[in-house]
């Protein structure tokens, strides 16, 4: 028995985590992002501080975040590029602290990425309520604000007696190894309980290794969805998130190859293939290639890869039109096969891909619908091209770039092996279209959540887990000046932890993205642009925000550009640097990148005063009319002949 407070053993168990795939075993916890406050300094910060000076070179890592939920986000960005295999904790105080990584917990949970949430909590004993910062309820005398973690967090639980703590932390870890179960799990650690000594027994804290599991096809499952594959002649693939997690990219290659599949891909499964392999026709749906949206519209088979369908990727159940389209979804997480009523397979991405290469051996598709992919890749490829040099685009005012020029700089100046990593705004559909991924790793944008601030903190975290592999990469974060004034505050961190960061930040005074929304939807962006109020509103001059300035203030280096030219010099100039730095472009918000057709359901008023909104609402209702609902059962086979 070892005799230690509730929060130095929790600190004890998360060091002696380890994880292993396929024979590769590495810790599992890589670290712990914390703020202090009255309800966790005393307790987990003092177990952390024990620890760092222990001189044990295995003791749980610290890092000082300078907000709660840019902690969370950085921590789930490095378990995304760890491909889940290793994780991070993140402690904070009880109260705003705590409720401050709400948004975090949502993030991990909806994106399925491990992260452990250790918010403090108030007195289990009550013997001082309420305490500062205690919510009090009239009617639950248990409720207090980490209650809110509870619809976020695939697992909640609160330790009110050290005797609890073995079990809530095993059913933790759990979880989080676990790629069909993993989100944010929450422990929430009354102030007291972290203080409170207790014998704990020495097994707790053993080398423990949780084999994260690779699950085979079950055989009758894996013939019905060959046999649908087996009746398509319009096959398609859609690849996701699931492909990367588990490494399938090589598997996923040799099953296309044999079978003539073109491939598209969902924004968390951009890279799935490199954009330039003939059967990678890239972006799939709302944000979708004119390529990838072409072959959907005629699929009869779309076999899913790790994705979860959301209504991105499916243009709000839009962009697949064949007539008896039938679905065949390969994941590991059961919830995930049964959408749009499909042909289940509950596996392991990379050992369903095998299994269906086998199985379907000798089977291709028709050889003229993998040469029209192929050919429809490349016409779009060359309209990227185009995009990138600003070919055809409106003229802009005092030499502005334009933002598909910004991302084709980047992208060319860029090693393959570097990474992009966006979240929110017009910036994430303009990547999903135009980026050329040429690196599984190379592409990481947060649309599961498009959480507007995600974007500094996940790259910190990206070029966190690139370091701790030995993984050279520079790591460019692409931000509209909406989400960086929504929290820039990690470029603090980067700064403090001497992790470099490229910062792109593109100025163009507003929210791009939910402005042309705005229009297109008939409320002529109302509300979207930075402006002094005048007496008819915030319709004024621009308001004098000097971003760069801001960013030099918190330490980085800031590289200001005045058009592409500039702009491109610069991106060579912080490749060269050793430090953090700021890129600062404006950009010109109402010149478009192309696009394809399809569709986002975005429901526009009934009735309207406003012509314009009328007009919107009469387009939307001809949209709905593509919309399908995907009720069908999936038969074993259909007759396509």
């Amino acid at each position: 028995m070892t005799t230690l407070t509730v929060a130095q053993a929790t600190v004890r168990f998360l060091e002696a985590q380890y994880t292993s795939r396929d024979g590769v075993e590495q810790p599992f916890f890589a670290g712990c992002w914390g703020i202090f406050g009255h309800g966790n300094v005393a307790g987990v910060g003092q177990a952390l501080l024990e620890r760092e000076q222990s001189g044990d070179p295995s003791h749980l890592r610290f890092f000082h975040g300078r907000n709660e939920q840019a902690m969370v986000h950085a921590a789930v960005a490095y378990a995304r590029q760890r491909d889940r295999l290793a994780a991070m904790a993140v402690t904070a105080s009880v109260g705003p602290g705590a409720t401050n990584m709400v948004t975090g917990a949502a993030l991990a949970t909806i994106n399925r990425l491990p992260v452990l949430l250790l918010p403090g909590d108030t007195f289990a004993t009550r013997v001082a309520s309420p305490v500062l910062q205690e919510l009090e309820n009239t009617q639950q005398g248990d409720l207090s604000v980490n209650d809110v973690f509870r619809p976020v967090s695939v697992h909640f639980d609160r330790v009110d007696r050290p005797e609890q703590l073995a079990s809530a932390l095993l059913h933790a870890t759990r979880i989080l190894t676990d790629p069909a179960e993993t989100g944010a799990v929450t422990l929430a650690l009354p102030q007291d309980v972290q203080a409170e000594a207790y014998d704990f027994p020495d097994e707790l804290f053993a080398k423990r290794v949780w084999h994260v599991a690779r699950p085979v096809p079950e055989p009758s499952a894996l013939a019905r969805a060959v046999a649908a594959i087996r009746s398509a002649r319009r096959p398609l693939v859609v690849a996701g998130g699931g492909v990367t997690y588990s490494q399938a990219n090589d598997a996923l290659r040799t099953f296309v190859e044999a079978t003539g599949i073109p491939v598209g891909e969902s924004q968390a499964g951009k890279g799935a293939l490199p954009y330039d392999h003939p059967q990678s026709v890239g972006a799939i749906g709302s944000t979708g290639t004119t390529a990838a949206n072409a072959l959907a519209e005629d699929a009869d088979v779309v076999i899913g890869v790790g994705t979860r369908f959301s209504d991105f990727t499916t243009a709000s159940r839009t962009v697949f039109q064949g007539d008896g389209v039938t679905f065949v979804n390969l994941n590991v997480s059961a919830f995930d096969t049964h959408k749009h009523s499909a042909v289940s397979l509950v596996a392991d991405a990379r050992e369903g891909l095998t299994a269906l290469t086998a199985a379907l051996e000798g089977w291709t598709a028709d050889p003229a619908h993998t040469a029209r992919a192929t050919e429809l890749a490349r016409e779009w490829d060359a309209i990227v091209q185009r995009a990138y040099d600003g070919e055809g685009a409106p003229q802009v005012a005092d030499g502005l770039a334009i933002q598909s020029q910004v991302i084709g700089a980047v992208n060319e100046l860029s090693d393959p092996r570097d990474v992009v990593v966006c979240a929110a705004g017009s910036m994430p559909g303009d990547l999903h279209k135009l980026w050329r991924t040429r690196d599984r790793k190379g592409y990481h944008v947060e649309y599961g959540f498009s959480c507007m601030g995600y974007e500094i903190a996940g790259g910190l975290g990206v070029k966190m887990a690139a370091l701790d592999t030995d993984d050279a990469r520079d790591v460019f974060v692409m931000v509209g000046d909406g989400s960086y004034l929504m929290m820039n505050t990690e470029l603090v961190t980067a700064v403090a932890e001497g992790v470099k960061v490229i910062v792109v930040l593109v100025q163009n005074h507003g929210y791009a993205s939910i402005g042309a929304l705005s229009q297109s939807l008939g409320s002529q962006r109302f509300g979207t642009a930075y402006r002094y109020r005048t007496d008819t509103g915030l319709d004024g001059d621009k308001l004098p925000v000097d971003l760069a300035a801001n960013a030099a203030s918190l330490g980085a280096d800031v590289l200001s550009a005045s058009g592409i030219e500039d702009f491109r010099a610069a991106v060579l100039k912080a490749k060269e640097s050793t430090r953090t730095t700021v890129i600062h472009v404006e950009t010109d918000p109402l010149v478009p990148a192309p696009d394809s057709p399809a569709w986002w359901d975005v429901p526009v008023a009934e009735v309207s005063a406003l012509d314009s909104t009328r007009e919107a609402r009469r387009a939307y209702d001809e949209h709905k009319t593509r919309q399908r609902p995907f009720l069908t059962p999936a038969s074993e086979t259909k007759d396509r002949s």
